[in-house]
């Protein structure tokens, strides 16, 4: 198999030119020469996102390192395309042997590592085509709090709870894990609290301020969310993160625990509040959706839901919608009209709640952000455009 072999179009005629494909992005050069020996080469390229403020590394056969600036991939230029045995390699310096073996026999696993005490890095080794790849992410050591984040002053009320899920949406890759680590670091330096976090992997570390922060990684420390929630309760937790809930089992536990007096939080990989909802409601069989809907509404407090968008001279902003489970939104998701919930949204604003139509808009009108991509990532682009001429 030949990596750098394109794959032929069952539709193109033979003796048919390929369309010209559109040009990669700028390359970003290294400082020195890229050195030969695998570790040197690893510890380059994760210098380089450090110093670039990459967010992601990609490795992957048949073309050259690339790392993501603002949202864009970007290659390495002067490095070499990678082979199979180079990515190899550099894949295997980052991993124990434990992690080499488990990979072998998993094909893809995940866990995280440290740079130089400069940042951390969660780590996806996975194969395609047959041969090894990964994806790693840029985790800064330096936890930033919400104004150095531009998230909204909102954000900071879910960590003045007591009790109760808080869930927390948006796509991979667009900061939900960063205003999660921004909210427990407040509750760590405000309250006297037992936090414990289940994470896969751990990304952002915390030191004990006036919390104690356990941290609890999945493969090292507990075999499954599942587990570690089932134990979680003996272990006299105040606050309980759980880093994605990936199953009807740990939703469950979830809700349950946030349903004994402790505040929950954790991710869910969906767009907005209603499909939020929608698939934890979904997850469990027919027969039970009623009794999850009753449960859900009782303990849910929020849901904060995420966009990252290309800020105007270089960086990325967020856009945050919050929804905040008021009487009325708990009726509508007891009785399953989830799709009511945006309305309710757009007109509680003296409840805190933020519509992604009306964060957008915001950052449009400072300055911060085009029209033209709000437009992307709005789910009404005609309120959109009404509420950005209304300011």
């Amino acid at each position: 198999m030949d990596p750098n072999q394109p794959n032929q179009n069952p539709n193109q005629a033979p003796g048919d030119q390929p369309a010209t494909p559109p040009e990669r992005p700028k390359g970003i050069a290294v400082d020195s020469k890229v050195p030969n020996d695998p570790e040197q080469q690893m510890g380059q390229l994760l210098q380089l996102m450090v110093s670039h403020e990459a967010s992601d590394l990609i490795l992957s056969v048949g073309v050259q390192p690339s790392i993501r600036i603002d949202g864009i991939l970007h290659p390495i230029e002067d490095h070499p395309v990678l082979t199979p045995e180079r990515t190899e390699a550099l894949i295997g310096t980052i991993m124990t042997v434990d992690q080499q073996e488990r990979f072998k026999k998993q094909k893809e696993l995940d866990f995280s590592i440290p740079f130089e005490e400069k940042a951390r890095f969660r780590v996806n080794v996975y194969h395609q085509r047959g041969f090894p790849a990964a994806a790693l992410r840029l985790i800064p050591m330096i936890l930033k709090n919400y104004q150095e984040l531009n998230l909204p002053a909102e954000v900071g009320m879910f960590a003045r709870m007591k009790q109760g899920l808080v869930l927390f949406a948006g796509p991979t890759g667009h900061g939900k894990s960063t205003t999660q680590a921004a909210i427990i670091d407040d509750i760590n330096a405000n309250r006297a609290d037992h936090i414990v976090t289940i994470e896969d992997p751990i990304e952002y570390t915390h030191l004990h301020k006036q919390s104690i922060v356990d941290q609890r990684e999945v493969g090292s420390d507990t075999d499954s969310f599942a587990r570690a929630l089932r134990s979680v309760l003996r272990e006299d937790p105040d606050v309980v993160l759980v880093g994605e809930m990936r199953d009807p089992e740990t939703m469950a536990s979830a809700m349950t625990i946030a349903e004994t007096g402790h505040l929950v939080f954790a991710t869910v990989h969906t767009n907005d509040a209603p499909q939020t909802i929608d698939r934890i409601v979904d997850s469990f069989p027919s027969y039970q959706q009623n009794q999850v809907r009753s449960q859900l509404a009782q303990v849910l407090q929020g849901v904060v839901s995420q966009r990252l968008l290309p800020q105007i001279g270089g960086g990325r902003v967020p856009a945050v919608e919050i929804m905040i489970a008021t009487p009325a939104v708990q009726n509508l998701i007891r009785e399953g009209k989830t799709h009511q919930i945006p309305g309710v949204i757009q007109t509680s604003s003296e409840d805190g709640m933020v519509s992604m139509e009306k964060a957008l808009a915001e950052r449009v009108q400072e300055g911060l952000v085009k029209y033209d991509d709000a437009v992307l990532y709005a789910n009404d682009v005609k309120t959109l455009g009404k509420l950005v001429k209304g300011f």
